[in-house]
């Protein structure tokens, strides 16, 4: 009882990692909320993709006022294309002023939260990614620090970074994937993930036994020293120096958008301030939001019924969020209308970062016609294209509709239920859906009558054939879309 009642006390250590962390977390936020802010309205807009009214309609005509807790967004209240605008703007906004220090951090924190859990929901597919409820859970135990971090407090950050780096390592063992088992794994990641830029492509002529290496100090950093966030300081300082460096070098080689630089702002709450007063600048120092003790203890006891219930709650959800995979068998009604929590809110989710590796990588060139013989290609922003263009690193911006183009063909009928969507907004020449793209050919123009989609598998070029052609990409043709063999795994 005596190690509970500590918990709730004032982290006196960690006073000055708090403030840190906080500034950072802003960043992550203004990142997040501007990249998004101007993509969602294609995205979920009235004439987008996924129109988040349609969504929210359906949901109340199937689950009534249980539809509030199934999907709490303040898009209930508007779902127009300048609600969506407001509340990406909005984010932006806040997250300024969270990071420069105007106005109370706690109340900035919390309208942060509600924003980007209301375009978490909206985004539907485009959104329900991992990064996105790192961000919503970071942004909830924010709430719990902003004057007063408390023991209790920080041991959930840690926690959190435990399962972030733990899962994410245990689900590579699980799932089976022979490429991780036999540690070629690092042999196909480069040209295969999502979005790679150029650093991919020097990457991958790298020879097969560094790779390799690479996969065994992938296991070492996210099987083995996990487990040292919670031993003494020298492990927890070898603990973030690991972590961060697995997380340079993935930005270094991958645009993984903000979670990479969330995962290091993690890592703060590893060190603590004796070692932060030591490494900061003395300026950077003074301008970070650093609460008095005094005030620290008596804000800590006032929230200490608050933060008790979230600590549980966060706990719990993410134990049973792990049964399905233990058990192999549907869980009681009751256990699975729990585990919606997660999902809902946005914390006690269990991640699981590149657990089956593909060996393959498949792109699609979308053409429109009014004619059926003169086609035009339409241009994405981001994902690979044109055989001689650079792949350009765009970290931490998340382009949203090139990521998911990563996952067709799918080998799951589940996953591309939304392109058909995409292509109708081609069809109507759609200017919030053809804003995502790059190069729309019918921009002022009648919308194409026709739209086909070609689908080629790319590799990228040797050192010896760019030196050649100048290329980073070559392509091999496959077929029309759908008429293609899916990608495996």
């Amino acid at each position: 009882m005596q190690w509970l009642r500590r918990q709730f006390e004032p982290a006196t250590g960690y006073q000055l990692a708090s403030g840190l962390f906080l500034k950072g977390l802003a960043l992550v936020y203004l990142a997040a909320f501007a990249s998004l802010s101007w993509q969602i309205e294609g995205l979920a807009g009235p004439d987008g993709i996924l129109p988040i009214g349609t969504l929210l309609h359906r949901a109340w005509v199937v689950d009534g006022v249980g539809a509030f807790w199934r999907l709490p967004t303040l898009f209930w209240f508007s779902s127009g294309s300048a609600a969506l605008w407001v509340a990406g703007a909005g984010g932006v906004v806040l997250s300024l002023l969270l990071l420069i220090g105007v106005g109370p951090a706690r109340p900035l924190l919390a309208m942060l939260y509600v924003l980007y859990l209301s375009l978490y929901h909206a985004g539907q597919v485009f959104t329900a990614f991992q990064w996105d409820y790192l961000l919503l859970e970071c942004g909830v135990l924010a709430l719990f620090i902003a004057d007063a971090p408390t023991r209790l407090a920080i041991l959930l950050f840690h926690w959190l970074l435990f399962r972030l780096r733990f899962l994410s390592g245990l689900f590579k063992l699980a799932s089976g994937d022979p490429s991780w088992r036999d540690f070629s794994a690092l042999q196909h990641y480069f040209e295969t993930q999502p979005l790679p830029h150029a650093g991919a492509w020097y990457a991958h002529q790298l020879p097969a036994w560094l790779l390799k290496s690479g996969v065994g100090f992938t296991f070492f950093a996210e099987l083995i020293v996990p487990f040292f966030i919670f031993l003494p300081r020298p492990f927890r300082l070898f603990a973030a120096g690991t972590t961060v460096l697995a997380q340079l070098l993935i930005i270094a080689t991958s645009n993984h958008n903000f979670i990479n630089l969330l995962t290091i702002l993690l890592c703060v709450f590893l060190l603590d301030d004796a070692l932060l007063q030591r490494v900061l600048a003395a300026r950077l120092r003074y301008g970070l939001p650093v609460p008095m003790l005094a005030l620290g203890v008596h804000a800590a006891r006032r929230r200490a019924p608050a933060l008790a219930a979230v600590a549980v709650l966060i706990v719990t959800l993410s134990l049973t969020q792990l049964l399905p995979s233990v058990v192999r068998r549907p869980l009681p009604p009751a256990l699975q209308a729990f585990n919606s929590l997660a999902p809902a809110f946005g914390i006690g989710n269990r991640f699981h970062l590149f657990p089956t590796m593909q060996t393959e990588r498949q792109e699609l060139l979308i053409e429109g016609s009014r004619d059926g013989v003169t086609w035009k290609a339409y241009e994405f922003r981001d994902k690979p294209g044109a055989l001689d263009r650079r792949p350009p690193f765009v970290v931490p911006h998340q382009p949203r509709l090139d990521w998911m183009m990563w996952f067709l063909p799918a080998r799951w009928d589940d996953t591309g239920y939304w392109f058909d969507s995409f292509l109708e907004g081609l069809r109507r020449n759609s200017p919030a859906v053809t804003r995502l793209l790059a190069v729309n050919p019918f921009q002022g123009q009648a919308p194409p009558r026709l739209i086909r989609v070609h689908v080629y598998r790319y590799r990228f070029t040797t050192a010896d054939e760019r030196a050649r052609s100048g290329n980073w990409w070559k392509a091999e043709y496959l077929g029309e879309y759908p008429d293609v063999p899916p990608r495996r795994p």
